[in-house]
């Protein structure tokens, strides 16, 4: 039951976690804000970029998408009846995650904080918050269909411990420059 549970809740938000992974690898150019300022800092910083937030959005609906292609044999093999993503439900947790991002740095920014600062429970789960509103938004019956309250437990408890550890071999890697 908690490995079903667990194979459900990574299968159905790797969509939403590939993106912000993916904007940091395609990033750069035009700032979203362009540069504005409210009350004496940036609206959002030269960290979100029109290409990082296309690129990262375009990368989750196309992994939604192979991911349907090889559902049957990963199910299979993983003995679990893994959940397909309509193209609703695979913009609206891409784009969503992008949008949770943007939204945790217009945050930060309003604390004070700086490009890269960490914010302790907003950075683990500001992508996910953003990815489930979305797509509860646009794609409601695929969304309660597979986001159970279980599934949504287990989301809540392993993406802090994925995202923690995928930004630490990033970090590693020197993709990164913060282990956060």
């Amino acid at each position: 039951m908690v490995g079903s549970l667990i194979a459900t809740a990574f299968w159905a938000m790797l969509p939403a976690y590939v993106p912000n992974n993916v904007a940091v690898l395609a990033g750069g150019g035009r700032p979203i804000d362009g540069g504005r300022e409210w009350r004496g800092a940036r609206v959002l910083g030269n960290g979100k970029t029109w290409r990082g937030t296309a690129v990262g959005t375009a990368a989750g609906v196309g992994l939604a998408l192979l991911l349907n292609g090889i559902v049957d044999p990963i199910s299979a093999t993983v003995g679990v009846d893994l959940p397909t993503f309509d193209l609703r439900a695979a913009v609206g947790l891409a784009f969503g995650a992008m949008c949770g991002d943007i939204g945790a740095s217009f945050l930060k920014r309003r604390s004070g904080r700086e490009r890269g600062a960490a914010f302790p429970g907003l950075d683990q789960l500001d992508f996910v918050i953003g990815a489930l509103f979305l797509t509860f938004l646009v794609a409601p019956g695929w969304a309660t269909g597979v986001f159970t309250r279980p599934v949504l437990v287990v989301v809540v408890v392993i993406t802090p411990v994925l995202h923690v550890a995928t930004n630490v071999v990033a970090y590693a890697l020197g993709v990164k420059n913060e282990p956060w």
